[in-house]
């Protein structure tokens, strides 16, 4: 099984964002998807698939957080 971690984009590139996890900063392709700095988006396998609310991401995180996958 795969997951798509949320994280927040903190500097777009070209075709790039660079995405903020609890402080590790990923590099991820943007594709199709329309973001702006300070948004959340799912990350998986280096592409971003989707933006998703604030209240989403964080729910997402202390989820992950809970099973101790994420930190």
């Amino acid at each position: 099984m795969c997951v798509a971690l949320p994280g927040k984009v903190v500097k777009i590139n070209e075709k790039d964002a660079v995405v903020d996890f609890s402080g590790n900063l990923v590099t991820a392709r943007m594709g199709l998807v329309n973001i702006k700095e300070g948004d959340y988006v799912l990350v998986h396998a280096g592409c971003i698939l989707q933006k998703v609310s604030t209240e989403e991401a964080l729910s997402l995180t202390e989820l992950m957080e809970d099973v101790g996958g994420f930190s």
